[in-house]
């Protein structure tokens, strides 16, 4: 038996701000510092496109709210161990989604030659 093609399908969510205290230094976890999500979920919407209906599908609403709790409730010290829990807990908590891209972006991260912005981006496959 083959295995099903890939979702080409995508839900994707810009720049999600958050002000949290992630980092490594200490004025990091004092001060706080505003962050920037981003999600690309893939998944097949050919069901939810058709019927044209949400339950067949993946709310951006619900999306947003979980990582703003994930990105908020919790204190990373790195931005990829923030990917990496948001990433755990959109694939744990949406089983429609087959892959999930996060981007996490600190605009003032504390290094002397920024010019915009610095970001991590993981993509992370469901375990089939």
């Amino acid at each position: 038996m083959t295995e099903p093609a890939p979702a080409r399908d995508r839900i994707a969510i810009r720049r999600i701000g958050v002000f949290a205290y992630h980092g490594v230094y200490e004025e990091e976890s004092r001060l706080g510092q505003r962050f920037y999500i981003s999600l690309e979920a893939m998944l097949d919407l050919a069901p939810a496109g058709k019927a044209d209906d949400l339950e067949l599908s993946v709310s951006y609403a619900d999306l947003a709210q979980l990582v703003q709790e994930i990105a908020v409730a919790n204190r990373f010290r790195t931005i990829e161990g923030l990917a990496e829990a948001i990433a755990a807990a959109l694939l744990r908590d949406f089983p429609r989604i087959d892959t999930i891209e996060v981007t996490v972006e600190k605009p003032n991260a504390a290094v002397a030659a920024l010019l915009d912005t610095i970001a991590v981006t993981i993509t992370r496959t469901r375990a089939r």
